[in-house]
């Protein structure tokens, strides 16, 4: 199983779709999970039900995920603030954090209103850049390996991803 943790922006759902295709493995998106489980976007859920629900949700649908082998999961970007999440991804499959500078995020969300934590951002770099912050040590933490997508192109980024995992 690999777990592709990073924040939004970082390529955890485009590269692990790709590397699930290379490798004849099924790809699921747990904010893809939360999303149809409620039946709405994560927008509507954040603005409706808060971040403490989505979080709930987002915990139950990577214990979902984990219970299949061979699987690729792109998690939401914020699935490391909770310690039983990372302990689960620890333990079941290899934790790739993509990993990319604020600068390359905002550049590559731009004004994306379906993120909750940047639909009404003055300054969207400064407040990736705030999350980071806030992130980072987690993301290290539940990692067990690091691609600096920042870079790379995106075939690039699957082909160290697939070095990665081929080295767990």
């Amino acid at each position: 199983m690999l777990w592709l943790v990073g924040m939004m922006g970082s390529g955890k759902s485009t590269i692990g779709r790709r590397v699930a295709s290379r490798v004849g493995a099924d790809f699921v998106d747990t904010d893809e999970l939360v999303a149809a489980v409620t039946d709405s976007s994560i927008a509507e859920l954040w603005s409706e039900e808060g971040e403490e629900e989505f979080r709930r949700l987002e915990s139950q649908m990577l214990a979902s995920a984990a219970s299949d082998d061979g699987v690729v999961v792109a998690t939401g970007g914020g699935v490391v603030l909770d310690d039983d999440n990372i302990d689960l991804m620890r333990r079941s499959g290899r934790v790739v954090w993509l990993k990319a500078a604020p600068e390359v995020l905002a550049a590559r969300l731009g004004r994306d209103s379906t993120r909750p934590l940047l639909a009404e951002a003055e300054d969207p770099v400064a407040v990736l850049r705030d999350l980071l912050a806030k992130r980072e040590e987690r993301y290290e933490r539940a990692a067990h390996t690091i691609v600096d997508t920042g870079e790379l192109t995106i075939d690039q980024a699957v082909e160290e991803v697939l070095a990665q995992w081929n080295r767990s």
